[in-house]
């Protein structure tokens, strides 16, 4: 029986926590850290509930530490997808029947168990294997993870309370009903956060889905699996489902009960995913909600009325935050010619500050980049600019892979606004600058506009009313998370509800209604009170 009117709470961000020496949360962050790197986990599909072992593994390594292996996972094939289809299906209708608080109360529950006895495995599992330091491990794998689920409770009883007028005789109301058919999740390795929105998101408003975790993550997403399984998740509305993309990927997007995706990652693998679907769409049995954040090349500009400390400060947080693997991280900026000698002076010096290596050492800045793949194509990067007379680095610009897959911060300088690292997506600690003279910033404020082929974020940071509001005119649409004397990342859900537009996704803002509106198809229903 569900006798009860919705009422909307206040949401509150999650707590940042301090991890100070001899704090409660240190403590316990220490010893799940030392606890994970001496056990070994053995890391199933699974589908319906059960888990499953195919025997084709893949390795679960610290990238900071590629030769220390902490686990391995079980990688699904194309017997395992469709399973996970057919799982999902089944648990669709008791899912979608079941009252909506029981279905939102098991995510404030998982929220709960994040917050709490949960936060250090969380954290600990995205330090260690996405080579994040403790800060960055807590604003993502705690603080965003919680405030995600919480959110979207929240807006999603919002959402319920929006009702139709009715006139005299008549009552109109809207049923707000999730998709018909099945979600396919698939999530990046650089947010543990993202790694459980992507499922999470589709499952609140009733939807069951089929979730791909990044392989390169693989641990910390079968912790968030995990954490949901304890908050009391059914079987089969959540199906876990580490592979090979080529392997799966194409299976479970030509299956005609297909009616969603939610995806982060690359813009390529994403019009792939589109080109397939559009190729299939007089198969499915409904449209497909496409909903899509990748890549990202994302700009700082800095005026000559900027305060110059706050914008170094911009561009060292913005670029180099865990290794510039941010969707958000800075990679190009332009700086106006009568402040560049001290913006350099202050940018080499912090520079200079920022400590390497391992992440389990508290002041340590920058971890290693994820895997071989990504340490190769950033350094092939750094061996563009090396080689080039357009550019020059002024700092940083050594790698090494021996121990792990190391990267300095590198900020190059160039005289061409159009070279190769002012345009192209890198995904590493990579900046390149280009100073521009005074008197042209406003043909500068179009070339930042015109660079790049993405929209996803940048910032502008001056003093000078009109210029911000010059700036906000002209770079509309560069950006679908716009930053004033701020760096360009560090998005707080329900604050700054991100995404992008232009090849940087379809903007439907994460940690925002409306990206839970995707995920339900409303019917309106009258009824005539006086017949």
């Amino acid at each position: 029986m569900n006798n009860s009117l919705i009422k909307k709470n206040q949401f509150i961000n999650e707590q940042v926590l301090s991890y100070e020496l001899g704090s409660r949360e240190r403590e316990e962050l220490e010893k799940e850290l030392a606890k994970m790197k001496n056990s070994f986990i053995d890391i199933p599909v699974i589908i319906g509930g059960k888990e499953i072992r195919t025997g084709n593994k893949g390795m679960c390594l610290l990238p900071h530490n590629k030769n220390k292996i902490i686990g391995e996972y079980h990688k699904a094939g194309k017997t395992e997808a469709l399973k996970a289809v057919e799982a999902s299906l089944k648990a669709k209708e008791e899912w979608e029947n079941m009252p909506w608080q029981s279905r939102i109360a098991i995510f404030l529950r998982a929220a709960e168990l994040a917050a709490g006895p949960w936060r250090a495995k969380l954290n600990a599992s995205t330090m260690l294997t996405q080579s994040k330091t403790y800060k960055q491990a807590e604003i993502d794998s705690a603080c965003e993870l919680v405030d995600f689920f919480r959110y979207n409770v929240e807006y999603l009883k919002e959402i319920y309370m929006e009702q139709p007028i009715s006139a005299k005789g008549i009552w109109n109301k809207t049923e707000y009903r999730p998709l018909e058919g099945f979600v396919f999740a698939v999530s990046p390795f650089n947010f543990t956060s993202i790694a459980a929105n992507l499922p999470s998101a589709p499952a609140i408003a009733g939807n069951t889905v089929v979730w791909k975790p990044a392989s390169s993550t693989v641990y910390s997403s079968y912790v968030v699996y995990q954490l949901l399984q304890e908050a009391g998740m059914p079987d089969g509305v959540i199906n876990f489902l580490p592979g090979n993309s080529d392997d799966i990927g194409s299976l479970i997007l030509n299956r005609p009960e297909l009616c969603g995706i939610h995806f982060t990652g690359s813009t390529k693998v994403f019009q792939d995913m589109w080109k397939t679907v559009g190729n299939n769409i007089s198969s499915y049995k409904t449209f497909p909600r496409l909903v899509g954040e990748t890549g990202g090349k994302n700009y700082i500009v800095i005026h000559k009325s900027a305060n110059l400390k706050s914008a170094v400060r911009g561009l060292i947080e913005g670029a180099f935050e865990y290794q510039g693997q941010k969707c958000s991280a800075a990679s190009r900026a332009y700086v106006a010619r009568s402040v560049w000698p001290e913006i350099k002076e202050l940018l080499l010096n912090k520079a200079s500050s920022l400590k390497v290596g391992d992440i389990e050492e508290s002041d340590t800045f920058m971890g290693a980049v994820i895997d071989q793949k990504s340490f190769n194509t950033i350094k092939g990067y750094i061996d563009y600019i090396k080689n080039s007379e357009e550019a020059k680095i002024i700092f940083g610009g050594d790698c090494d892979d021996k121990k792990g897959y190391f990267i300095e911060p590198t900020i190059a300088v160039t005289t061409e606004p159009k070279f190769k690292t002012m345009e192209e997506e890198i995904f590493g600690p990579v900046l390149t600058i280009y100073v521009y003279e005074d008197e042209e910033f406003n043909e500068l404020l179009s070339l930042v506009n015109n660079t790049s082929v993405y929209g996803l974020t940048g910032s502008v940071f001056a003093k000078d009313r009109f210029i911000i509001e010059q700036a906000e005119k002209v770079l509309v649409n560069s950006a679908g998370n716009f930053y004033i004397n701020d760096r360009p990342t560090g998005a707080v859900v329900g604050q700054q509800p991100f995404g992008g537009s232009r090849l940087s996704g379809t903007n439907d803002k994460a940690g925002s209604k409306i990206n839970i509106l995707r995920w339900i198809s409303p019917r309106v229903v009258k009824e005539n009170l006086t017949n």
